[in-house]
Parts: structure tokens; sequence; C-alpha cells
């Protein structure tokens, strides 16, 4: 499965990525591999609980890429 996620640099350079379709779904790393790494995990752990629990899992997501001529 496919989620989108962001990654922003916090003030104390710790990198934060959160996934927006996974409310609640946040983590850190000191660096973008560290902080993909985690929040794949957390993803994970986020998906096995909604199953757990018996909750609707939300949908990957299919994106497109498309160029535009200037």
């Amino acid at each position: 499965m496919k989620y989108r996620i962001l990654i922003e640099q916090d003030e104390d350079g710790i990198f934060v990525a959160e996934c927006p379709s996974l409310p609640g779904c946040i983590s850190q790393g000191k660096s973008r591999k560290e902080v993909l790494i985690n929040i794949q995990d957390a993803i994970k752990g986020y998906l096995e609980s909604l199953k757990k629990h018996n909750e609707p899992v939300p949908p990957s997501i299919r994106e497109e890429i498309v160029e535009v001529a200037n």
C-alpha cells in the first residue's frame, strides 16, 4: 500500500513526518533516511491497529504525473 507523507525539518534540525490520511500517525528522525524508516514503521503499526479493532483502512493512494509544456 502507498500513503502520502509530509516531511518537515523543525527548528532543532529534527525531521518530522506525518501521514495526513492516517490522523495522528507521526514520527521523527535525525535524518530524512531515518524519518522515512520510522514513518514506515508507524504506518504499519497504525494499519495493524485499525485491522485489530475492525476499523476501516484508508485506501492506498494512486498518483499520476503529468507534464505541461510552456
